[in-house]
């Protein structure tokens, strides 16, 4: 595969594989419910799921575009600084996204869960309500409650997007001047403008709701805790890069 280095190339087969599993395994239901990232209170939770998350993708839309933006600029993220600063820095967004994403979704549940709790429900009756989708007898203030706090207990996270804004938001460290287009959007815009503006748009419509590119569904918090990862973790390399103990992984 001309054009693309070594770990970049393998993420994309792992991803591509993953996605194939997703399609063909448990009629599309149970390999995404093994390895797809929920709320650490829904029974579907496991703990390999923090990582597997990341190489999984919920239709061929989003495989497309996140594998695209892998192979653009993970490749010239890892031909500046190597596949083991690369691979340290695709991870680790990637954890930094679902910190963000669960503290997000926390954020809005908990408060949720304490107002329904102190109406009436104990928490058994609660995770039965979750998991089966069926409520009967309820005031229409303990309904209005149940219904948004429903699709945060069964909300489920997949994609490489928080890896790959890390890679992006590296890229942007590296290379400022760069010309970025979106498709979307065919302007040339920098990329010390360009990424900043990406994460503000996604923390705007984490907040209010508000899609402008992505999908209603996108975890937008996930992005921003990915990009900000990436940035902090090149802002400190590039502060110690005189330093060879620290520079060296």
């Amino acid at each position: 595969m001309r054009g693309i280095t070594d770990t970049v190339k393998h993420l994309l087969i792992i991803n591509v594989i993953m996605f194939i599993g997703t399609l063909t395994i448990g009629g599309g239901q149970s390999f995404y419910q093994w390895f797809a990232l929920y709320l650490p209170e829904n029974a579907l939770f496991q703990p390999w799921q923090i990582i597997t998350h990341m190489f999984m993708h919920g239709g061929y839309a989003h495989i497309i575009f996140n594998m695209f933006a892998l192979w653009m600029f993970g490749t010239a993220v890892e031909s500046q600084i190597g596949s083991k600063k690369f691979i340290f820095i695709y991870i680790s967004a990637g954890l930094g996204a679902v910190l963000f994403q669960l503290a997000f979704y926390y954020f809005n549940y908990l408060p949720l869960k304490s107002e329904l709790l102190a109406s009436g429900f104990n928490m058994q009756q609660l995770v039965e309500i979750f998991e089966s989708n069926k409520v009967a007898g309820v005031s229409d203030t303990q309904l209005a409650l149940l219904k948004e706090a429903y699709p945060i207990y069964n909300a489920s996270m997949v994609g490489a997007s928080g890896c790959i804004m890390g890679v992006l938001a590296a890229f942007g460290m590296m290379n400022p001047e760069a010309k970025l287009v979106m498709i979307f959007l065919p302007i040339p815009i920098k990329a010390k403008y360009f990424i900043p503006g990406i994460i503000i748009l996604d923390v705007v419509s984490a907040l209010t709701g508000q899609s402008f590119f992505s999908p209603s569904n996108t975890a937008y918090m996930a992005h921003v805790g990915g990009a900000l990862t990436g940035f902090l973790i090149m802002w400190y390399w590039k502060k110690n890069q005189f330093n060879k103990n620290r520079w060296d992984l």
